[in-house]
């Protein structure tokens, strides 16, 4: 078996991917509140926006921490279509899921099958993105690890979307996304501790691409766009107040004419 380092650059690679993930978090769940105080085009806009984040952050971490994986005797490359595939995954399902509980009439069943939409294809996400891996050798997974690790993305799916439909304050939004980070890497963690890895020593070239050559450039970009998303969001002007721009009622439960109407009358 091979040795699998999971931090080669030390705790620089961990501490990223969290960061990824809890400023992925912290957009999602903000754009989703935003999303329930409006209606029609703008709803639909900002779920689109939480689900991007949601879906970028939690995919950057994965390969963030990715960055720091290595196994001795064996050099590592990554397919590009599967590993592309596995990022129009983790926005469709997260996508699925946001509008789920965006939409979802019955609160208590949407926060259901959303959850376990999400949580499911986070795992998918994982998994889709660790069988994009070309090395010299066989992987292998320990079955309860890969239970536990879909288990902790259902739970933290389900948790975040809860945030998203009762937290409404900043600083609970902040902390909430603080909790989801950590389920996140929990989840990738727990994922990364089921592979065994057989090396098989080969002098022929591995298919696929570097990290630096693929990996980083793509995290890099789709990190980018986190922090620009987080400042548009942030610079964005918040919903206008319906009730407060709506015509004051009268005390018999007709609308108050305007001064100048009631003049002319």
């Amino acid at each position: 078996m091979g040795h699998l380092d999971h931090a080669t650059f030390g705790w620089l690679t961990p501490v990223l991917s969290y960061a990824m993930a809890a400023i992925g978090a912290a957009l999602g769940l903000r754009c989703t509140v935003r999303a329930l105080g409006t209606s029609g085009r703008s709803r639909r806009n900002w779920l689109l926006t939480a689900a991007s984040a949601l879906g970028t952050g939690i995919w950057t971490m994965h390969f963030v921490a990715m960055l720091g994986f290595g196994v001795t005797g064996t050099d590592i490359r990554y397919d590009v279509p599967l590993t592309l595939l596995s990022l129009l995954v983790a926005m469709l399902v997260v996508g699925a899921g946001v509008f789920t509980v965006g939409y979802g009439h019955d609160r208590t069943r949407a926060l259901f099958v959303g959850g376990l939409t999400t949580g499911l294809g986070v795992a998918s996400m994982h998994y889709l993105g660790m069988a994009a891996l070309r090395l010299h050798g066989a992987v292998s997974y320990d079955p309860l690890l890969v239970t536990v690790s879909v288990v902790i993305a259902v739970v933290a799916a389900t948790a975040a979307l809860w945030a998203a439909l009762h937290i409404r304050s900043p600083g609970a939004v902040a902390l909430a996304s603080l909790v989801m980070g950590a389920a996140v890497s929990s989840m990738h963690y727990t994922g990364m501790l089921a592979v065994g890895v057989r090396v098989t020593p080969s002098g022929s070239e591995l298919p696929g691409a570097t990290v630096m050559q693929f990996i980083f450039p793509l995290a890099v970009g789709l990190g980018s766009y986190l922090f620009l998303t987080s400042a548009f969001v942030a610079l964005s002007p918040p919903a206008r107040n319906h009730t407060a721009d709506a015509p004051a009622a009268a005390p018999g439960g007709a609308s108050a004419e305007r001064p100048a109407e009631a003049a002319a009358t």
